[in-house]
């Protein structure tokens, strides 16, 4: 059930993006990274797991696993340009807006440490790819987790998922935020029930605007928002570079050598921009030709690295010292671009929360009774995605430090998905045949991973607790 919903999603986003892409922006992660559980059949049947159930006692669970088969299989129609723009879409998200913090605060030799990332996760998606090569009946990350440690890996994999799901809800809220105050200007609201402030009271309207969508059973009627995604980077990326292009902004700064103190936080920030590895596996089976899968990762991180390095340095040289966690922050406001980069950095969170909710709707929808009907599913479904939503609002009206946030989330969940985990799981599956030079550079990896995971968060949760106890302006 699960992964024939997951499936139906998928596809529905396909018919919707042109020339027959599949593309999926970071927000299409959330109704593909949460992996189902391998098929299970009915209670009586005999068939090994990952196998399809040919019994009659349940057939309507047995169609739709045939039904999900076909449209595997049907849907490995995707071509090497085809892919590489699939990756690159998925790659290209929230991350791109810290980069030229990330790089002033670092200084200009920290562009090898996002470089030397964008290395390290080009080979982790190669690594992701032979997995699966190895073990054809895989088809999710987590899928790949139970191949390498059984169930402990599924659920270390599922744990790391949801959890970044959750904090890039976070991220997002506090960018949307933050971008509010500045799309309108002196705008003034206030509630006699409350003592929050006008651009907090606006970023609770906004998230009201997108709760319905929370409601809704049928996901692919939302998913068509995920290529919207991919637009707003890319109007983004356009603002800055038409701002230092036609000179809109004269100042040229110096970016610092090296802060060397900085950058276990900043690893966070730049991790945080290549997370994508969730949603690789199928990327992977969508392929006519797998085989091309580590040329159109090499493909792919080539270019995203290369726009976010002139993104970093771009924004870093316009603003220096000065510059905002999020360069839309730090854009002239008097100019049309900046305008409507700000409206595109507003929008892409309200498009979100419907999709990133995806994983927990599918996981509750199975874990409800199968006796439940429709309706009472629906109910179940928006309450607690409704919680959830308030919850995540709470938290990031409470923490609006949205570059300590995202550090967070790359530091502690982004890293274990991108490094740790991929190099873990190659090591267990490829055990037999793997190399000794091989070994030694996946445990390095996974060595370098554990220290920048570590001294990341530990930094990134002193810089946030400081703030917190520190004065907070709204």
């Amino acid at each position: 059930m699960v992964r024939g919903t997951c499936s139906k999603l998928w596809t529905s986003v396909v018919s919707r993006l042109p020339h027959g892409s599949q593309i999926a922006s970071e927000s299409v992660r959330g109704a593909e990274l949460a992996a189902a559980p391998p098929w299970i059949g009915c209670e009586s049947c005999v068939e090994g797991e990952n196998k399809v159930c040919r019994c009659e006692c349940d057939r309507g669970m047995a169609e739709l696993k045939l039904q999900a088969v076909e449209e595997e299989n049907t849907g490995a129609n995707s071509s090497f340009a085809h892919a590489v723009i699939n990756m690159v879409g998925m790659l290209i998200g929230l991350g791109q807006l810290s980069t030229p913090y990330a790089l002033e605060n670092g200084g200009w030799s920290s562009a090898f440490l996002l470089i030397g990332l964008g290395m390290v996760c080009a080979y982790t998606s190669h690594l992701l790819g032979k997995c699966l090569d190895k073990s054809p009946k895989s088809r999710s990350y987590t899928d790949i987790g139970q191949e390498a440690y059984g169930s402990k890996g599924r659920i270390i994999a599922a744990t790391c998922i949801y959890l970044e799901i959750f904090l890039a809800l976070v991220s997002y809220t506090i960018s949307l935020h933050d971008n509010l105050s500045i799309v309108f200007p002196g705008t003034w609201i206030s509630a006699r029930w409350t003592h929050m402030s006008s651009p907090q009271l606006l970023t609770v309207i906004a998230v009201l605007i997108a709760l319905p969508s929370l409601w809704l059973r049928d996901l692919s009627s939302i998913s068509f928002l995920s290529s919207g995604g991919i637009l707003m980077s890319i109007i983004i990326f356009a603002s800055v570079a038409l701002t230092a292009v036609f000179g809109w902004v004269r100042s040229d700064n110096e970016i610092p050598a090296l802060r060397i103190r900085n950058i276990p936080m900043i690893s966070g920030l730049y991790m945080f921009s290549y997370a994508g590895h969730i949603v690789f596996p199928d990327l992977y089976k969508s392929m006519k030709d797998p085989s091309k899968f580590t040329k159109v990762s090499i493909v792919s991180f080539t270019l995203v690295t290369a726009l976010y390095t002139a993104l970093a340095f771009m924004g870093a040289k316009m603003f220096g010292p000065g510059v905002s966690s999020q360069i839309t922050l730090s854009l002239p406001r008097h100019l049309v671009v900046t305008k409507v980069a700000q409206w595109a950095t507003v929008l892409t969170p309200i498009t979100k929360y419907a999709l990133e909710f995806a994983p927990f709707a599918i996981q509750l929808d199975r874990s409800l009774p199968g006796s439940m009907s429709s309706c009472m599913r629906t109910v179940v479904r928006g309450t607690v995605g409704s919680m959830l939503l308030v919850v995540i609002l709470a938290l990031a009206l409470s923490v609006p430090y949205f570059e300590y946030v995202l550090s967070l989330t790359g530091s502690l969940v982004s890293i274990c998905i991108c490094v740790i985990l991929p190099c873990g799981f190659y090591t267990k599956i490829c055990w037999p045949s793997l190399s000794k030079p091989l070994f030694l550079l996946n445990a390095l990896l996974i060595g370098i991973g554990c220290v920048l995971g570590v001294f990341g968060t530990i930094s990134s949760s002193k810089s946030l607790i400081k703030s917190l106890q520190g004065p907070t302006s709204a």
